[in-house]
């Protein structure tokens, strides 16, 4: 199966989201099949076939997140950061302002879901393609 350092080596070729739909088949190619990010800490659990299943470490301090989710706010930060505008420190914290506790991507569907605190379904994206 994969490994943490394998999806960081896909990782590092990301410069910008034109770069994202590569990254993306890339980590399909190794066997990643869904990832679940958690914006408290950006720590990200990947999974595979057969169960498997690896996480990698949290990337900075917990943010917290608010309780109410605000999805036009959301949408319109989600926007600017697609465009370039944000860093992905930035958005996180966009997504924590606007009560965006985790993200699904499903390399099967090629869906990207966001969920609030309780478990909704805030946002449904389709994930680009090459």
């Amino acid at each position: 199966m994969f490994t943490i350092e394998q999806i960081e080596s896909a990782h590092e070729k990301v410069k910008s989201g034109a770069d994202f739909p590569n990254y993306i088949q890339e980590i399909k190619e190794i066997g990643v099949i869904s990832f679940e990010t958690w914006v408290c800490d950006s720590h990200t659990i990947y999974f595979g076939k057969n169960g498997f299943k690896t996480k990698s470490k949290p990337k900075y301090d917990n943010l917290k997140i608010t309780d109410i989710s605000n999805k036009d706010q959301f949408g319109e930060y989600l926007k600017i950061h697609q465009n370039g505008e944000t860093d992905y420190f930035t958005f996180c914290n966009h997504c924590a302002e606007t009560g965006i506790e985790k993200w699904n991507v499903s390399l099967e569907k090629m869906t990207c879901t966001y969920y609030d605190k309780a478990g909704n379904e805030i946002l449904v994206e389709n994930v680009p393609t090459l």
